[in-house]
């Protein structure tokens, strides 16, 4: 009796298991066929993207040693990327590396998690090879469909196409000026009273730190910062814009290391309100505390440097 038992049990089992993959295999060639079109456009769109460096393998270089202008690379490669990011990356989301630049791209937000460059006198000094009016903006095809800006996004929406790393640091090279432009690069900035006013003194300062500085190395991004509703709650609330749901960042800011000959360096952080800003403001006010804006963005932002090299955060003694 036992015995019977026992085989009726073991064969039951065996129609359950049997049953159970069946109905999973045909379960799952029901869910894959409607969606074989879906993957094959995904695929192909994935085969059409441009490729672009992501994380070289870094060689040893002094980034104190300015590229000679005969050398200008009009490439990311991993020596000119190793310069640019001498002193560490804030994150690995996403990374791209251009010709004179570096940026962590957020997909979901259609604009820059952050954007590295390394100034020199040489690569902001005036150059009348290079001309600003030949460039355009351009969707980047180095990122996939699914998550590009296009240029449809921002017409009549209100908002500037905001460079991060600024067009004016890149003078060596039109490519160089060029690859500014792509989509990537860019934020939604309102635009007259910042992005071509307030904003822009503060590119312009960041170049002319070049005439002290042999070396200057600036991370920009935008931040979405909370702020208290008539409700007494704290929201993060901010715009998006086109088809593409491109954000429009509350903030923006700015990180810099300005190096000297020997190498010390002196560190500013700025943060300003996407919004007009009063031209008799002084830069100043934005001046904030490094670690603010770390602890706004996520990222840790030269996380590479000997704290005993800073010899001033924001024009005071580290």
């Amino acid at each position: 009796m036992n015995k019977r038992l026992l085989r009726n049990i073991v064969a039951c089992a065996t129609a359950a298991t049997c049953a159970y993959y069946t109905g999973k295999y045909v379960e799952r060639q029901q869910l894959e066929a409607p969606h074989t079109e879906q993957r094959t456009f995904a695929q192909d769109a994935q085969q059409r993207l441009v490729r672009r460096p992501g994380l070289p393998i870094f060689g040893t270089v002094s980034a104190a040693v300015p590229v000679p202008a005969e050398d200008v690379n009009l490439t990311a490669t991993p020596a000119r990327i190793s310069q640019i990011m001498k002193y560490g990356f804030p994150g690995l989301d996403h990374v791209r590396s251009y010709s004179d630049f570096v940026l962590s791209y957020d997909r979901r937000n259609r604009v820059p998690h952050w954007v590295f460059e390394h100034l020199t006198p040489a690569s902001v000094a005036r150059n009348e090879a290079v001309d600003r009016s030949k460039c355009d903006f351009r969707a980047d095809e180095s990122i996939h469909p699914f998550f590009r800006a296009q240029n449809t996004d921002y017409r009549r929406s209100g908002y500037d196409r905001g460079h991060m790393a600024a067009a004016g640091n890149h003078r060596r090279h039109q490519k160089h000026c060029e690859d500014t432009f792509f989509l990537s690069n860019m934020a939604p900035q309102v635009g007259q009273g910042f992005n071509r006013d307030s904003w822009n003194r503060l590119e312009m300062y960041v170049r002319k730190l070049t005439q002290t500085y042999p070396n200057v190395y600036v991370c920009t991004g935008p931040l979405y910062l909370p702020r208290k509703e008539d409700d007494g709650k704290t929201y993060v609330k901010y715009e998006v814009i086109g088809a593409n749901t491109v954000a429009v960042p509350t903030h923006f800011y700015k990180v810099i290391v300005s190096e000297t000959a020997d190498q010390q360096l002196d560190m500013e952080a700025y943060v300003m309100p996407n919004q007009v800003i009063s031209d008799d403001t002084p830069l100043q006010v934005f001046q904030v505390p490094p670690e603010t804006v770390e602890r706004a963005a996520g990222l840790l932002f030269f996380d590479q440097v000997n704290r005993k090299q800073l010899r001033r955060i924001n024009g005071k003694k580290a």
